[in-house]
């Protein structure tokens, strides 16, 4: 049976540049035991697999080439956005870890998320950006690594990487549950330039912390 994945980057720049890149499968073409060895196959740092009936409400199961998660922010923003462009606006989707509420803001498209849903990230404050883009991936062996600098601290603006050997990825283009965690961390609403230059947003209050990007589509392929 020939399976279609769909590509969207997620976490575009202003200029749609850059982005993490995203797969995403119908949950009906592929049996759960065999999600994990496809999204290894596929190789991006997360795959989708979800279920929708048509309505503004979907669930999805999400696998890196090594792990399932119960939530992360680059497939549930990225899904979010196609089914809007394919299907239909969502009100909400449901992940193994909770049901985010998802809003779309002209170009940007949002969902709502709490930080105890994260991984447990090490951080690794640096002085100066320059030394966030110095800092070497084979550094890491294990675990879930985030190296960030401010950019601008009055702004809300830093400079990130992030490196988790743990879930199959030697360094991650843009990572929403990082930006979920790190905002939790300081308290405040960001701009979060990470990898070669992909941009996340982020806004915070006591209660949720939204996510928010843009997408673009990529490509589609058949495995």
């Amino acid at each position: 049976m020939t399976i279609e994945v769909s590509v969207v980057r997620v976490f575009t720049d202003e200029s749609g540049e850059h982005g993490n890149a995203l797969g995403i499968v119908r949950a009906e073409d592929v049996g759960e035991s065999d999600r994990q060895s496809l999204a290894t196959e596929l190789g991006f740092s997360e795959t989708v697999f979800f279920s929708s009936d048509g309505s503004a409400h979907a669930s999805t199961r999400i696998y890196t080439p090594a792990v399932e998660l119960p939530f992360a922010g680059h497939p549930t923003v990225g899904l979010s956005w196609w089914l809007r462009e394919h299907r239909t606006a969502l009100d909400t989707l449901t992940v193994p870890a909770a049901e985010l509420r998802v809003r779309y803001e002209a170009d940007t498209t949002w969902i709502r998320a709490q930080a105890a849903w994260a991984p447990t990230f090490t951080p690794h404050p640096m002085g100066a950006v320059a030394d966030v883009l110095a800092t070497d991936p084979a550094s890491f062996t294990d675990g879930h690594h985030y190296v960030w600098a401010w950019d601008d601290e009055a702004a809300g603006s830093i400079r990130s990487r992030m490196f988790a050997p743990a879930m199959g990825i030697t360094e991650d283009e843009a990572t929403g549950s990082a930006a979920v965690w790190i905002t939790d961390v300081l308290g405040r609403d960001l701009r979060i330039e990470q990898g070669r230059g992909s941009v996340l947003r982020t806004t915070h209050t006591p209660e949720w912390i939204e996510l928010g990007g843009t997408v673009a589509a990529d490509k589609t392929i058949y495995v």
